[in-house]
């Protein structure tokens, strides 16, 4: 039955994708432009308010800003156009070197891989040739001489010829024009645009629907001015760089390499590709060719590592994996168009998973965010045997926020809920113990705390530690011993086979000046409420904390309201607490 309910709840989510998929693969001729003009609009509306500021009405800013991206994207192309009609007409001159190369490779031997695969594709090129059918007789041979004839007739072009010739050229201009007039429209009423937006969702959602767009507007338009700068510095520099060296053409490589950097990873490598066999070209020597791989590495290391840093802060909030493959979808589904989209697409995406609930699985796909808390990380690990990834896990967290809430945040939750998971059935006990010994044992690797404050020489506070259950507040009472204040307090702890009965003459031999009971949820109050209430009658006067590490504030009021009427009125919540109530008690000597 739980079966059949999760296929009914998953086929809709199901169809629902793959009709998106059909209409954006099959409706791309609308959807295409409509997505570039939203792009060109984040990239646009900056300049165009910093122009609106300075006096210009929008209207005429926005259609200024909308000519100059195409008057920049024009003059681009007709650079790139006559810089690779040059480079083809040049070719001829670098043939000489290229043999040049080819013969220095032959020199060396005969005896390598690719000379053995090419006597071999000879040899079987010649038998094929060699068994080949020709013809016999002489009308065969007269046939097989015979070259087709082509009449064409001269006249004026007719209409089907002149529109063979125009109708390839009607869609791309068609989609060109519907951008260009969709980013006017869209940067001069974009605050109308939002209104409608915010208005078809629904004032109900008025404070998340706000959110969404404004995280959304800051990263894409962020992130598209950012890394057109990048970008763009980038090719600039593999401009000046590949100038220097001596490749020509410099400006054209430039251009492909802050283009082809749009994609994540392999851009900077492919973009090194044609430079470097250029200089193989127009050099007998490999010493040119080097210096281009260098240039390329060098660039793209410093650009990763010390300039989007810095220039992008916090990032898009996408995972980069998840980038890399949506760069692949979207590049399937719309090709060249898809490649410059898929960054945005994606962060939109996201931000939707991060607004809209029934959407928070793109969050968790494609986010940046940590999928799983410290916590379940570390129960995941201990589950599967892991305990060295464990142990670095938790000695990280402890690196950085301290060992008291390494202990509250991340093994007091996997206790709980390793403890909760064998009441449900989820875990057997040989499973259970296995994970609480490992806990156990990571936790005693780990030195007690000596605090700068600690009084060296002073009279020590002793406490006894009682564990009141099982195996797991035994844990909790080493992870408390561990968090105590060495100089102040002389800590005993016992195991949880003490028998409740015992306990008693423990405390008496034991002569201590304060009792900490130790229980970790869910459960345990029983236990505690029974051993409280027979050291408080036997004992008047001695101080007793409950730790119940983990404890749920909600149920703390109850809990405390319960064991104040036992006349405990010590209850700490966390280890932190804990603590810091064993110093108070140490300072009070």
């Amino acid at each position: 039955m739980a079966e059949q309910s999760n296929i009914n709840r998953a086929l809709p989510v199901l169809v629902g994708g793959a009709l998106v998929l059909g209409f954006l693969y099959w409706a791309k001729v609308i959807v295409i432009p409509v997505a570039l003009a939203i792009l060109f609009t984040f990239l646009l509306t900056p300049p165009s308010q910093y122009i609106e500021r300075r006096g210009v009405s929008r209207a005429i800013s926005s259609v200024l800003m909308t000519l100059l991206a195409l008057a920049l994207a024009i003059g681009a192309g007709v650079a790139v156009t006559r810089q690779v009609s040059s480079l083809l007409d040049a070719y001829p001159r670098y043939e000489p070197n290229v043999t040049a190369k080819i013969e220095q490779l032959r020199s060396r031997g005969r005896t390598g891989l690719l000379d053995k695969l090419q006597s071999v594709t000879q040899r079987i090129s010649t038998q094929l040739d060699r068994h080949s059918a020709a013809p016999v007789t002489q009308a065969e041979r007269e046939a097989a001489r015979a070259q087709p004839v082509r009449i064409v007739e001269q006249g004026p072009m007719r209409m089907s010829q002149l529109w063979s010739i125009v109708a390839p050229l009607l869609e791309p201009l068609a989609g060109l024009g519907l951008v260009l007039v969709l980013v006017i429209f869209m940067l001069i009423h974009r605050e109308d645009l939002r209104d409608r937006l915010i208005s078809l969702i629904g004032v109900d959602q008025l404070a998340d629907t706000t959110r969404a767009l404004e995280d959304a507007g800051e990263r894409v338009s962020r992130y598209l001015l950012m890394q057109l700068a990048v970008n763009s510095g980038f090719g600039l520099c593999i401009a000046i760089g590949l100038w220097v060296i001596g490749v020509p053409y410099a400006l054209l490589w430039g251009f492909f390499a802050a283009v082809l950097r749009y994609i994540p990873y392999l851009g900077s490598s492919l973009s090194a590709f044609l430079p470097v066999a250029l200089s193989l070209l127009i050099s007998r020597e490999w010493t040119t060719a080097l210096l281009v791989v260098a240039l390329f590495g060098g660039l793209e290391l410093v650009t990763n590592m010390l300039v989007e840093p810095m220039v992008y802060g916090r990032g898009m909030g996408v995972s980069q994996a998840a980038l890399l493959i949506a760069v692949a979808f979207w590049t399937w589904l719309w090709g060249p168009v898809g490649l410059v989209l898929a960054s945005p697409l994606t962060v939109c995406l996201v931000v939707l998973g991060r607004y809209v609930p029934f959407l928070k699985f793109l969050d968790t796909l494609l986010g940046d965010t940590p999928p799983l808390a410290p916590a379940h990380r570390f129960y995941q690990r201990l589950l599967a045997q892991d305990d060295t990834e464990a142990a670095d896990l938790l000695d990280d967290y402890a690196a950085l926020d301290g060992l008291e809430r390494a202990y509250d945040e991340i093994v007091v939750p996997t206790l709980a809920h390793a403890r909760e998971d064998l009441r449900q059935g989820r875990l057997d006990a040989a499973d259970h113990e296995r994970i609480v010994d490992e806990a156990h044992a990571l936790v005693d690797a780990h030195r007690r705390l000596i605090r700068p404050d600690a009084l060296v020489g002073a009279d020590l506070t002793r406490v006894l530690a009682i564990p009141v259950r099982d195996a797991v507040d035994e844990v909790a009472v080493s992870m408390l011993g561990k968090l105590v204040d060495m100089g102040r307090i002389e800590w005993t702890a016992h195991t949880s086979a003490v028998l409740a009965s015992d306990v008693i003459e423990l405390v008496r031999a034991a002569r201590v000046d304060a009792l900490v009971l130790v229980s970790v949820p869910p459960g345990g109050l029983a236990n505690v409420r029974y051993l409280a209430k027979k050291l408080g009658a036997e004992f008047e006067g001695l101080p007793i904390l409950v730790v119940r590490p983990g404890l749920l504030a909600g149920a703390q009021v109850r809990q405390r309201r319960e064991l104040a009427e036992l006349g405990v009125s010590r209850l700490a919540p966390t280890l932190t607490t804990a603590a810091a109530e064993l110093r108070g008690l140490a300072s009070l000597r």
